[in-house]
């Protein structure tokens, strides 16, 4: 245990990290982050899940409803692709998928997949914008075209 009753992990002292998720060289975890890899976890290579993110693998939500009827937790496994940007407060459920150098924007409730190079935002995330990284001095743009800072 580290100083703050956290399981000790390489990322963040201040993060929750449950399981054994692969983690992929040069990626950034955030302060206040939980991460469940209990349902198995891949997150790629230069990602950057800021402060407050939280990624499950799991639901109890069929078990706590039925009573316990329902006997177990479900799981499914999360994958983050290479160059991922997760903003700050964003959850990512269990069975998502996110492609390579997307962006989920701060706050955002990803419960969908999410193709590669694609940006999504809210709660549900949907596609906002795209980023094209031909054009190294605007590579984000929106559906419209236009830069959506």
């Amino acid at each position: 245990m580290s100083d703050g009753g956290l399981p000790a992990n390489s990322y963040n002292s201040l993060a929750w990290i449950v399981g054994e998720p692969m983690i992929g060289e040069g990626t950034w975890i955030g302060a206040f982050t939980v991460i469940d890899a209990s349902g198995g976890l891949v997150i790629g290579s230069g990602c950057d899940i800021a402060s407050g993110v939280h990624i499950y693998t799991h639901s109890s939500a069929m078990r706590c409803v039925s009573g316990r009827r329902y006997d177990h937790v479900d799981r499914a496994p999360v994958s983050i692709g290479d160059r991922v940007f997760v903003g700050a407060n964003s959850v990512i459920s269990m069975g998502v998928t996110i492609g390579d150098e997307a962006i989920v924007a701060a706050g955002s409730v990803v419960t969908r997949d999410v193709p590669a190079r694609t940006i999504v935002a809210g709660a549900p995330a949907r596609i906002t914008g795209h980023v094209d990284l031909s054009d190294p001095e605007h590579p984000v743009t929106s559906k419209t075209g236009g830069d959506p800072r």
